[in-house]
């Protein structure tokens, strides 16, 4: 599908083919959306669903940026940030887990709960800071001609490639994801690893919100909108099946350069934003129906 796309998009526009637009937009566009569903890949993975990745971007990007204004914290302010994702995802966690509440109906709360922390703190504003030294944390160049956000994407796809592959925690993911019965069974800590997807998936959501505030160099709390849904198309796009066990963090990114050059191409076709939102609910549906497992399926409701 990537492929089709530009070829679509390279003969459609003069534009699409050159080092300016593959790198500086699509990239540059793609790498926020990169880890929020890389975060939302783990869970999914164990055949559960985190709702809330896009409002833990936005209520991470506004701590840190509350944090720089008002307590001057500097780079201090951008860890603080990814650790509050990370106590969100924990809390998500634990009650997920703890509370044999389904995965969806916790998040689907906490998402609520996120976004109105977040409005709550802002008053519904944005919070604008004046920090060169954070914002080339994101669009600087350390390597010429590579923005910064493109390395930090390269380096954490990378790592959380790594964690699935050759780690436990990874191992009984995709354990959990194909029969969890049996893992629990076999002496498998469930709960244990349950909680450690939805962690993961809150540090990933707390980076980008940090990534994306030191980018704009301000913090909304709707910032994070729009993330959600583009993040389990390109999971699910990238070959990782909503019913568990199959695909992994290392296709995801398949998925999100099929939304990113998707999203650009049609911005280049000058295509208008709602337009653009009904193609992309097509493509989910169409993503998920392809990449449904249905052995694992006996009744669909």
């Amino acid at each position: 599908m990537l492929l089709i796309l530009m070829g679509i998009f390279t003969a459609t526009s003069n534009v699409f083919l050159t080092y300016e637009n593959l790198v500086g937009n699509v990239m540059m566009n793609s790498i926020i959306l990169l880890f929020v569903a890389l975060a939302g890949t783990f869970p999914i993975l164990q055949q559960s669903i985190d709702l809330s990745v896009a409002s833990i971007v936005s209520l991470s990007g506004v701590i840190t940026a509350m944090l720089i204004n008002d307590f001057n914290l500097g780079l201090l302010a951008l860890l603080l940030g990814v650790l509050a994702g990370t106590g969100v995802g924990l809390l998500n966690g634990v009650v997920f887990a703890k509370a044999k509440i389904p995965s969806f109906l916790v998040t689907l709360g906490s998402l609520s709960v996120f976004s109105g922390t977040a409005l709550l703190m802002t008053g519904g504003y944005s919070i604008p800071f004046n920090s060169p030294g954070i914002r080339q944390i994101a669009i600087g160049n350390t390597i010429p001609q590579v923005p910064n956000l493109v390395v930090w994407g390269i380096i954490f796809y990378i790592l959380v490639s790594l964690l699935a592959w050759k780690t436990t925690f990874g191992r009984y993911t995709y354990a959990l994801g194909e029969n969890e019965r049996v893992a629990d069974f076999s002496g498998v800590n469930v709960d244990r690893y349950k909680i450690g997807a939805f962690v993961v998936s809150g540090t990933l959501c707390g980076l980008a919100g940090v990534l994306l505030t030191a980018r704009i160099s301000s913090a909304t709390p709707g910032m994070g909108e729009g993330l959600l849904l583009q993040s389990i198309a390109a999971i699910v796009m990238g070959g990782t099946a909503l019913t568990g066990g199959v695909g992994g963090p290392h296709r995801t990114i398949l998925g999100v350069f099929v939304i990113g050059v998707l999203t650009n191409g049609m911005n280049l076709l000058s295509i208008q934003s709602f337009i653009q939102e009904i193609i992309l609910g097509f493509v989910v549906i169409f993503a998920v129906a392809m990449s449904m497992d249905r052995d694992k399926i006996d009744i669909v409701k």
